[in-house]
């Protein structure tokens, strides 16, 4: 496996727990990367100790496998001041977690690896992902929906400025 420094990008994705919508948006991007031959390290983390070291929502689980995502290996991890050094682009879920975030940033260079990942389809807007862990069954559709667009921009993005 290549280190975090001779892949083409590294994305870290953060919500508050790392149950639901950052382990989807990472099993998303990793898929979509692999099918278009972009090595990349892809992530996800949380900011709340609920979950440390399980796995993810069930019903995340079995979303991402109706699409062919195996996100059973995944464990619920801790965001760390560090990852800023790892990462070249950090997107965050909600205003929540891109507060918490900003709160571990060192510095503006830190600052400006942030950004929502809805501003990836909705640019400037600054919208939170709905979170499908309070929320019925159908939830985890709609924000499997919102993750997978976001998730192709960012696939474009790192082919077109990474790659070529």
């Amino acid at each position: 496996m290549k280190s975090f420094n001779s892949v083409d990008m590294n994305v870290l994705f953060l919500c508050h727990a790392n149950m639901c919508r950052s382990p989807l948006a990472e099993g998303l991007l990793k898929l979509i990367l692999k099918e278009r031959n972009i090595d990349a390290n892809v992530d996800s983390a949380g900011f709340e100790v609920y979950h440390i070291n399980e796995s993810p929502d069930d019903r995340v689980i079995n979303k991402a496998l109706q699409h062919g995502i195996d996100l059973s290996k995944k464990k619920v991890r801790l965001f760390a001041r560090d990852d800023f050094d790892k990462f070249d682009k950090i997107y965050v879920m909600d205003t929540l977690a891109y507060r918490n975030a900003s709160y571990f940033a060192r510095n503006e260079k830190d600052k400006a690896k942030l950004d929502y990942v809805m501003n990836l389809i909705k640019p400037g807007l600054n919208e939170s992902v709905p979170d499908p862990f309070f929320r019925k069954l159908e939830a985890c559709d709609e924000t499997y929906e919102i993750l997978t667009k976001a998730c192709r921009k960012i696939a474009d993005t790192i082919s077109e400025e990474y790659v070529n």
